[in-house]
């Protein structure tokens, strides 16, 4: 993999989602990465912090035996390369065309000193990574690979749901996920395909699946499904079961 060299303009991006970190950086210039390039290195000098444009990035970190762990992934909107050591802790890598916007850190210290609001903002996303890095430690030490699965794909529905609240984009490789959920290509392909002839899901558009429903698929996720929206009309059925 090669460190991003090549530097492009781009428009500017638009808002996105409920935490926009856009004004921050709409006078930093727009990048472009490659698939597969490396963004920033893992023990980098951490000197900068990313806001991605546009595309998807994962977050990774490599053992000492070679081995690599993802520990997530981010897309657009989403800030990346946050360290409060003086390195960067993991790496990240583009996993299809990226767009992204770099800052100083001390840049941005001052620029969040001059609006207070985009302190809490920063906040609130430190707070919602912790969370979410609490949860994932949960799912690889209690679930089994069917509800480590679902549970990725109900995380992955919630980034969607400015779309139809149906649709699972799905960008990276099987490979990814596999890394991500601690699980073998050939389990989480299993697995998909399980869910596929159970009814769950519905493949649709490359790297994309349809929801059959929602509520199944929190179940099998043995996650709360009383916050889930589920269609009266769909029943809750699943692959001929009813689910109460």
């Amino acid at each position: 993999m090669q460190a991003v060299s090549n530097i492009h303009s781009l428009e500017r991006p638009r808002a996105h989602g409920m935490i926009d970190f856009a004004p921050l950086f709409m006078r930093q210039t727009v990048e472009t990465a490659q698939s597969g390039t490396t963004i920033f290195f893992e023990g980098d000098a951490a000197r900068h912090v990313f806001r991605i444009v546009r595309g998807n990035v994962r977050i990774c970190r490599f053992l000492p035996d070679g081995r690599r762990i993802i520990i997530g992934f981010l897309g657009a909107g989403d800030l990346v390369g946050l360290s409060f050591r003086n390195r960067y802790l993991f790496a990240g890598e583009a996993i299809d065309e990226v767009a992204f916007s770099r800052m100083n850190k001390r840049t941005l210290e001052e620029e969040l000193q001059l609006v207070p609001d985009f302190r809490l903002q920063l906040l609130s996303q430190l707070r919602d990574e912790i969370s979410a890095a609490q949860d994932h430690m949960l799912l690889l030490s209690h679930k089994n690979a069917e509800q480590r699965v679902c549970t990725f794909l109900l995380h992955r529905l919630e980034r969607n749901e400015g779309r139809d609240g149906r649709t699972i984009s799905l960008p990276m490789v099987r490979a990814d996920i596999a890394d991500h959920l601690g699980m073998t290509i050939e389990t989480v392909s299993r697995t998909l395909t399980k869910l596929v002839a159970k009814g769950i899901l519905l493949p649709a558009d490359k790297h994309q699946f349809k929801v059959a429903s929602r509520l199944a698929l929190a179940r099998t996720a043995d996650e709360d499904p009383d916050d889930l929206f589920e269609d009266v009309d769909a029943g809750a059925r699943c692959g001929g079961t009813r689910y109460q």
